[in-house]
């Protein structure tokens, strides 16, 4: 499992479209909760996604661990994507 910290009113759009790397070069990921809440802060009131990245990987999903611990992948369809309440 992985997360996702986003600002709040990015929920909506993340929940039908899944995460894209848009302008990054990869969609960004945490190992913990409480990382993704500091990231999620950053953007307004944090929301938080948990990632089944297991699950993507069983779908031949690529993830990368970058230098600074951060996980990297492609892309996160919404069907990956859980909001934790």
């Amino acid at each position: 499992m992985l997360y996702h910290g986003t600002g709040e009113k990015s929920v909506t759009a993340i929940q039908q479209s899944g995460l894209e790397k848009r302008s990054r070069q990869h969609v960004h990921l945490s190992r913990d909760i409480e990382t993704a809440i500091q990231v999620g802060s950053r953007h307004g009131k944090p929301a938080v996604f948990n990632v089944l990245a297991g699950e993507m990987h069983k779908n031949g999903y690529v993830f990368y661990l970058s230098e600074n611990k951060v996980w990297l992948t492609d892309t996160v369809p919404a069907q990956f994507l859980k909001l934790v309440e």
